[in-house]
């Protein structure tokens, strides 16, 4: 591979870890300043920071380097159109070691089968942790999330906005709730009432 080379690794969670995603990048030569990353970010959303420092990294005669293909993106459709990105500009994409030829049918038929498959895996994640989640909640595991205040607080928060005393601004402050949720948490206090 001539040119620069540069790699680019994307967990969806912050607690996971991009170790091995960067070695393997390291294994297939790139340098450890040249691989971009994103963390916490869907492989379905194309508007990842690190994607956008990796794409604008490569110029004609680059290589743009993936472990995996789902690393890149998590649809078909992004995935198409990050590759004919690339081929516009003039970088190749290389995927675990193997480049990516659009003009060859084959490579073009594989990258297609591969993206698919990516799209299809998250997919099935999706369907999972749906039915995962349904039956905690018949189960009556899943609980829903907890108010910041309690009740004779959320009462406080309430007489102290109609009273007139105090801006939004302060109650903010002493109540420690961003400026929707104090809203949120005045609403549920009338409702209480």
């Amino acid at each position: 591979m001539s040119g620069i080379l540069v790699g680019y690794a994307r967990c969806s969670t912050q607690g996971q870890d991009l170790r091995a995603q960067r070695t393997a990048l390291k294994r297939l030569g790139v340098e450890p300043e040249r691989i971009y990353t994103d963390k916490g970010f869907t492989g379905r959303n194309r508007d990842r920071p690190g994607l956008r420092e990796a794409l604008a990294a490569c110029r004609a005669g680059d290589t743009l380097i993936v472990a995996k293909l789902d690393r890149l993106g998590r649809s078909a459709v992004d995935l198409r159109s990050i590759a004919d990105e690339l081929e516009g500009k003039g970088p190749r994409l290389s995927i675990g070691g193997s480049i990516h030829d659009p003009a060859d049918p084959t490579g073009k038929l594989f990258f297609g089968m591969l993206s698919l498959m990516a799209e299809f895996e998250s997919d099935l994640i999706r369907a999972r942790t749906r039915e995962g989640m349904a039956e905690a909640k018949k189960a009556g595991r899943l609980k829903r999330k907890q108010p910041k205040l309690s009740a004779l607080q959320r009462k406080r928060l309430l007489a102290d906005y109609d009273s007139g005393d105090y801006s939004a601004g302060q109650l903010c402050e002493i109540s420690g709730l961003s400026r929707s949720a104090m809203y949120a948490t005045l609403q549920r206090a009338r409702d209480e009432s």
